[in-house]
């Protein structure tokens, strides 16, 4: 049945974080240091559900706090960090306890914690509480960022046992044979795409609901040798029986153990894990540099001064001191990390602190491997760009400001450019949200002349609130975006947000037109389709705006920059996830639960939807059942696809029936969950008894199943297809009856509409989710398919994507070293980064994004940036008309063109007669939009083609017309 208020809320966390997520609400976990970094790990650990989470600082909020530490606000100046943050933690999650402490952490406070953060913390107190948490097996994390790098340490103990160190679920396929050999081969089923079995060399895998080599079902996990995308080896099988039918061949997951040595001997002899074998030497001299900025600390008892050149070359001789058993040292990456160590950039503390609140997860949940041991990032290519590298100290000195860190980083100047920035946030749901707090931390829009849109068509749900940081409970069914900008406005009440509450797509057009997206100096797309984040980046591609294009699924994300001129268009990743399979497949060859569910999807549909929504408008229009195609007869049933072959072979399975048991929770689960659906549609109140509503099956006697007469089996999706005449008699009949029911119904009165409630899928839904349960495994069952739950069955029916916080947060905040990047103007491609993360196993890569591609057309070489611009102006101030336009491209490149468009609609033919040419040439551009029922635009794309063009060309510069 349903699952629990935890489940509602935690749903898109469980399908990442699995089984492991149940230990959570038990778990106690130390925060020390809530600056930006500990504030995003103890957000990130709330919204999770951590049972306990202890914040711990010994120092007082400042004004500079403000530009990264987004659970303070103005009036938490002066107040103790830990208990200030510890009220808007509190408010995240009613189901976490939130404390703050402010004493010394000393040995009896950390031994009551699972795992222990520490963050803005001195070497020496690392040494110390490292060696105690090592020593008593509890799982030890430094996260610390400072200006434009992080790091990141783990040591969670000499025996730490990973459940699953994986991610997804295990791998499965069907089995369509198995050969009887020294070793067995199988052949597994492909998949609705062509691809084959996803099993790897070695894989551990057990068989199950095998016919015929049955001594298969139920060993011991195997492991198998792959040969190719179907054909897996798996040891002697020649003394089993013969394969016969069905099966499934499934992986098994073995935990697995992991070591890590303390601090003290880790700091010495580090393993840092990295992308790619290139990026070791840069880490490593992060590493130093992270070392020696402790020993400036410990000896000048402050960081080093923002642009001080001095103070630089005073850390990098400490670093030279302490480089010499890690390798030769890039002395660069030391001085700039050392000129922006004081700044504090809530993008980096945004990465930071989700990485460090992913590993906490890992350390509780013991999903996915954890880090091994040390991660170093920075985004250092930030001081390369144009303006940034001429920086001076005067530039960078603290103002009192709220933005002092980020001063310290860009300057003063650059602090006012950030304020004055035209912004639009597409989608305000868990990468929007991120965004939106970081935007509000920067400043972005927070000056004179400064606008942040955010649009979102949705409401705030119960499902949101484990990963959209924005939100509350209270919030729950009110506009995402209204929501979101007033908590903008409270986190920084000079940023200049307006919240809109519209799709932008092309029905939206006249709203989000080519003037809107030309006045702006950025758009950031937080979306979750395929469809819609293409459509944004045609509309930025038009109109040569940036944008940021970030998305998520479970502990994977991705940041793209898309610069006019200097970049690559974007082309989202991803499988659009429609779930659609061949309906023969569906209704008559079921192989997986997935194909259980999408026919329990349809099932939904067609019982509970299409049936209602059809008598509502029969009732409102009598001539409606006329609308609707003619029913498909059914034909005789075949028992062979050819002589002396049985049709039930292969991937073909015969199913069983099933004798109705009202003692089996399925069977229950399934009448209840249809019954229930069934009164809504009708209108009936609903009973919820399940007591009662079992004592009453027991007493029904149902008829015994009999198999269908004159069935015909399709296979293919063209017999599927193909239709008997229709019996028009008897459909003549049908509607007679029905328009003689309807006047028995209603009489000489009006109809009273609508007279049914049609119930549309919801997956938010408990009781649609427990008929798709219910409904798919009792499918299941009849096919041999091993069932599965509700969760999962919620998650494959809802085409939910897994998402959490942590994912999200670090994707933001990559996304945000961007916008410094756009706001700088920055035109080398050098700087820009693609950004790809995958939280499980901790990696990070960033490279530089592709150049666009040139194509040659006219003898000249072009980009898909480019295009020609004209204004359309007649010496009579009018719009040009067509032939202007004609003599303008001949005049200019010397091109003769033969046919010139608008979308589709052709505006010159040359091939056309000589009276229609004379009239499309006499056409102005502004008529064309009238004739055409279009608004009135500034600028008109043109299309067109030239005499002697190669046949094969496809590419041409659009023309780009600004009509008076």
């Amino acid at each position: 049945m349903a699952g629990s208020g935890g489940e509602a809320r935690y749903s898109r966390q469980l399908y990442v974080l699995g089984g492991g997520a149940r230990r959570l609400p038990g778990a106690a976990v130390l925060v020390s240091g809530l600056r930006g970094t500990g504030a995003q790990v103890a957000a990130a650990l709330v919204l999770s559900g951590t049972g306990r989470v202890v914040l711990h600082d010994r120092g007082a909020a400042c004004a500079a706090d403000l530009s990264h530490q987004f659970l303070l606000g103005q009036s938490d100046v002066g107040q103790n960090r830990a208990e200030a943050s510890c009220r808007v933690l509190a408010e995240l999650n009613p189901g976490v306890v939130v404390e703050a402490y402010t004493g010394e952490l000393l040995e009896a406070f950390l031994a009551s914690f699972q795992v222990v953060v520490l963050t803005e913390s001195p070497l020496e107190e690392q040494l110390r509480i490292g060696d105690f948490c090592h020593a008593r097996g509890i799982c030890f994390i430094v996260a610390d960022a400072k200006g434009l790098a992080g790091q990141l340490f783990c040591d969670f103990g000499e025996h730490f046992v990973i459940d699953d160190p994986a991610e997804g679920d295990p791998v499965c396929a069907t089995v369509q044979h198995i050969s009887q050999g020294n070793p067995g081969v199988v052949t597994c089923v492909g998949t609705e795409d062509g691809h084959g079995h996803l099993f790897c060399d070695g894989d551990l895998v057990t068989f199950s609901g095998v016919e015929g080599m049955t001594e298969l079902n139920g060993r011991e996990p195997v492991p198998v040798h792959v040969l190719d995308a179907f054909r897996l080896e798996i040891g002697d099988t020649s003394s089993f029986s013969p394969y016969r039918s069905r099966g499934l061949v499934s992986e098994v997951r073995r935990p697995q153990e992991c070591s890590y040595e303390p601090l003290c001997q880790a700091l010495e002899e580090p393993k840092i894990q990295v992308a790619s074998p290139e990026e070791l030497p840069r880490s490593r001299s992060l590493h130093i540099a992270f070392r020696a900025l402790h020993a400036f600390r410990r000896d000048q008892g402050r960081l080093p001064r923002p642009r001080v050149l001095e103070d630089a070359e005073q850390m990098l001789e400490l670093a030279r001191s302490l480089g010499t058993q890690q390798g030769l040292l890039d002395e660069d990456i030391v001085r700039a990390f050392a000129s922006v160590s004081a700044g504090d950039l809530c993008p980096v503390a945004a990465v930071v602190g989700a990485l460090a609140a992913q590993e906490v997860l890992k350390a509780i949940t013991r999903k996915f491997l954890p880090l091994d041991q040390w991660l170093y990032f920075d985004a250092l290519e930030c001081l390369e760009l144009a303006g940034a590298a001429q920086l001076t100290e005067v530039d960078c000195a603290p103002r009192g400001s709220r933005y002092d860190g980020q001063i310290a980083v860009f300057g003063a100047n650059f602090q006012e450019h950030l304020g004055r920035q035209k912004y639009l946030v597409v989608g305000a749901g868990a990468i929007g949200c991120e965004l939106l707090k970081n935007f509000a931390m920067m400043g972005l829009a927070a000056g004179p002349d400064g606008e942040l849109i955010v649009t979102d068509m949705d409401a705030v749900a119960l499902s949101n609130l484990h990963r959209q940081f924005l939100y509350r409970s209270a919030d729950i069914s009110e506009p995402k975006s209204v929501v979101a900008a007033k908590a903008v406005r409270r986190m920084n009440p000079d940023v200049r947000v307006t919240a809109q509450q519209n799709q932008v797509g092309p029905a939206t057009e006249p709203l989000y037109g080519d003037n809107f997206f030309q006045r702006l100096d950025g758009v950031t797309s937080a979306l979750d389709t395929l469809e819609a984040r293409a459509y944004l980046e045609s509309c930025c591609l038009r109109c040569r705006t940036p944008l940021l294009d970030s998305g998520t699924e479970g502990p994977r994300g991705n940041v793209l920059p898309m610069v006019p001129h200097l970049t690559k268009p974007l082309e989202p990743g991803g499988t659009p996830r429609d779930g659609t399979f061949a309906p023969c497949t569906l209704r008559y060859f079921p192989r997986t639960i997935q194909h259980t569910l999408q026919w329990a999807r349809d099932e939904f549909e067609g019982l509970f939807q299409l049936p209602a929504e059809h008598v509502n408008r029969f009732m409102a229009d009598p001539a409606f059942p006329e609308q609707l195609p003619a029913g498909k007869a059914l034909k005789v049933l075949e028992q062979e696809t050819s002589p002396g072959v049985p049709f039930w072979t292969g991937d073909k399975s015969c199913p069983h029936p099933l004798t109705f048991n009202p003692d089996n929770d399925t069977h229950l689960d399934y009448i209840l969950a249809t019954a229930h659906l069934f009164a809504q549609v009708h209108r009936v109140p609903p009973r919820r008894d399940r007591k009662a509503a079992q004592d009453i099956l027991r007493s029904v006697v149902l008829p015994p199943s009999a198999p269908q007469e004159a069935l015909q089996i399709p296979l293919t999706e063209e017999q599927e297809e193909a239709q008997e005449p229709t019996d028009h008699r008897w459909l003549t009949e049908l509607i007679q009856d029905l328009a003689q029911r309807r006047q028995e119904l209603v009489g000489d009165e009006e109809a009273q509409v609508p007279l049914m409630e049609p119930i549309h899928f919801e997956k938010d839904n408990d009781i649609h989710v427990d008929f798709i349960t219910a409904a798919s495994n009792l499918r299941a069952e009849n096919y041999g398919i091993p069932p599965t739950d509700w969760l999962t069955s919620k998650r494959i029916a809802g085409q939910i994507v897994p998402a959490i916080i942590t994912t999200t947060a670090a994707v933001a905040g990559l996304a945000c070293l961007e916008v410094y990047k756009l706001v700088w103007g920055c035109q080398d491609l050098s700087c820009y980064r693609n950004s790809n993360i995958s939280l499980s196993n901790c990696l990070l890569l960033r490279i530089p994004p592709p150049p666009p591609t040139t194509y040659r057309y006219g003898g000249q070489e072009w980009s898909c940036w480019d295009r020609l611009e004209m204004r359309a102006v007649s010496a009579d101030g009018q719009a040009m008309t067509v032939q202007e336009v004609l003599d303008w491209l001949q005049r200019t490149h010397g091109w003769t063109v033969t046919m010139l468009l608008h979308g589709n609609t052709v505006l010159y033919n040359k091939g056309d007669s000589e009276e229609t040419r004379a009239q499309q040439q006499a056409q102005r551009l502004s008529e064309i939009l009238e004739d055409a029922g279009m608004p009135q635009q500034q600028d008109l794309e043109l299309h067109y083609v030239c005499e002697e063009e190669d046949a094969e060309e496809d590419k041409r510069p659009p023309l780009l017309c600004s009509l008076p």
